[in-house]
Parts: structure tokens; C-alpha cells; sequence
């Protein structure tokens, strides 16, 4: 039995899927997805609303919202929030909680565990994959996928930054996937599921080869955030026509990455894994990624 999703269709609801399963070769999908806009502007308030109750099983174990089954819903929240950085430093975990929701809300792949929820204070710096989650493909045969999400204002920084630090982390020389796998195993054992669950998701997550029962492979989930500009004569356009112009013009613009997502694939001698991309534009994205957080957790 796999875990429990969280996080439902509400949340794809807020945005226009403008690039859907965009085939990138080799299984590898690219979705781009562009918050609603409402009066010339990102719907920003609509999102944060949507967040405030994501916020809790992205950086809650399962045996900590188990813990609070019999506490008020404040009481939940306040120890969410408590784990997030300071809004003034804090520059990628709104990237690491937008692509917990679209992984389980889009790939239907459900967490494992997440960076934060590990964290014991919010000035911790916990290294490694921001998230992890689990994707079934059929009854025997799954994908762990490690989650890595970057937020800069150029795209394609973006892009070499995410597979810079998924080379990293495949650096087979300092043992991180080993590190990481035993960190799975070690969590679930705290996690508030039975016996028979736990057995289960260890069999999945830690197959061996001699009963060949599942197959378990590595994938990448990658989310990145970027800049879309806007110039102030667009800004007076109408409504209807803004929507179009951004809608077309981010379209455009994720579209001329597409190259360097594949060289980057090819280069890194990549093609063993699967890549799952998200692709979410903002505005102004230096001042609003911190103006969401402090939104979300003061």
C-alpha cells in the first residue's frame, strides 16, 4: 500500500497548463504551468491561501501530523511554519514546497519524505534531495524520484544549477543516493504506518534482486521557478489581451530551453534516468519568493 496523497486537484486549479507531458526523449516530461492572472497580475494572494494548508504535510512527517490528530489546526500550522527559514534569508523553499504539490498533485507520486520535515530548527541546513517521493508505474515496477528545485531569475541558469546539483548528488564517490536510501529507510521506521505498510514500501524502496518481485529506478523530479518580464506598455493592455501576450510569451520562452535541458541531459550522460520538470513563471521572483514566505509563515 502505497502512502496517502496529500495534496489534491485544488491545487493544479490555480494555474493555466500550458505545456502538458511535453515529451523531452527518452520518457522524460516537461510541464509548464502559469499561475491564473487576474487584473494584469499574478493571482499571488489565490496561491498563498492554497499554501497555507500545503505548507503542513510538506514540512510534517506522517508521525508528526499523527502526533496532533487531537490538537486544533493552529497547532499544526504553527509547527509547520516553525521549520521554515527566516523569510529575509530564505531563497529556495518555496521552489522545494511548489514541487512537493505538483508532484503529488500532477504525477500522482506521493512523499516519502521532504528536506524540511527533517530539519529540527529552522536554521538548519539539511543536505541532499529536497524531497522524495515514490511513483508506481505498474504493479512491479517503480521510480523513486529525488526532488531538486531552483529558483533564478534567468531560466537557463536555472537549468545548469538543477543539473549541476543532481550530478552531485549522483557523485558515487561521496555515497549520497546510499545516503539518502538509508535515510528513507531510517524515517519510515519512525513513520506512523503498520507493519505490513512499512514492509511493503522497504520491499519497494530496498528491492533485492534474488526475489525479483519490484524494480525500483532513481528519476528526478525538477522544478524551476523563473523571471518573466513585463514591460510597462503591456501593462496597459486589457485584460483579456495580457493574458494572451504572458501566457504566449512564457510559452515561448520555456520552449527556447528545451535545447539546453536536452544538451544538459546528454552531456551528463544522463539517459538511464527519468526527468520530471516543472516550470512555473514569476514576477519581480527575487522580492515575491520572500514576500510568499513571510506571508505564509509570520
Amino acid at each position: 500500500m502505497l502512502p496517502k496523497k496529500e495534496i489534491g486537484q485544488d491545487f493544479l486549479n490555480l494555474f493555466y497548463h500550458e505545456l502538458v507531458d511535453f515529451d523531452l526523449e527518452h520518457q522524460n516530461k516537461l510541464n509548464l504551468f502559469i499561475l491564473k492572472i487576474a487584473n494584469n497580475r499574478f493571482a499571488y494572494d489565490e496561491l498563498i491561501n492554497e499554501l497555507y494548508d500545503n505548507i503542513i504535510t510538506f514540512s510534517l512527517s506522517r508521525h508528526e501530523l499523527d502526533s496532533f490528530k487531537n490538537s486544533h489546526g493552529g497547532k499544526k500550522f504553527i509547527a509547520a511554519r516553525d521549520k521554515f527559514r527566516d523569510y529575509t534569508s530564505n531563497e529556495g523553499e518555496l521552489g522545494e514546497v511548489l514541487l512537493y504539490c505538483f508532484l503529488e498533485s500532477h504525477l500522482e507520486a506521493p512523499k516519502i519524505l521532504t528536506k524540511l520535515e527533517i530539519k529540527t530548527a529552522n536554521n538548519d541546513y539539511v543536505k541532499g534531495a529536497d524531497g522524495v517521493h515514490l511513483l508506481k508505474l505498474n504493479s512491479s515496477d517503480f521510480q523513486l524520484i529525488f526532488g531538486e528545485s531552483k529558483l533564478d531569475s534567468d531560466l537557463k541558469n536555472g537549468i545548469y544549477d538543477a543539473f549541476k546539483s543532481i550530478m552531485k548528488f549522483l557523485d558515487y564517490k561521496k555515497n549520497k543516493v546510499r545516503f539518502e536510501t538509508n535515510l528513507i529507510n531510517s524515517q519510515l521506521i519512525k513513520e506512523s504506518v503498520d507493519d505490513s505498510t512499512y514492509d511493503f514500501l522497504k520491499k519497494i524502496i530496498i528491492p533485492s534482486a534474488n526475489e525479483d518481485e519490484y524494480n525500483i529506478d532513481k528519476s528526478f523530479g525538477i522544478f524551476l521557478g523563473f523571471d518573466i518580464k513585463v514591460d510597462d506598455d503591456k501593462k496597459n493592455l486589457s485584460n483579456a489581451e495580457f493574458r494572451r501576450y504572458l501566457r504566449e510569451t512564457t510559452k515561448n520562452s520555456v520552449l527556447s530551453s528545451v535545447k539546453t535541458i536536452k544538451k544538459q541531459i546528454e552531456k551528463k550522460e544522463l539517459w538511464g534516468y527519468t526527468f520530471y520538470l516543472y516550470i512555473v513563471p514569476f514576477t519581480e521572483l527575487k522580492e515575491i519568493r520572500k514576500d510568499i514566505i513571510e506571508k505564509l509563515t509570520t
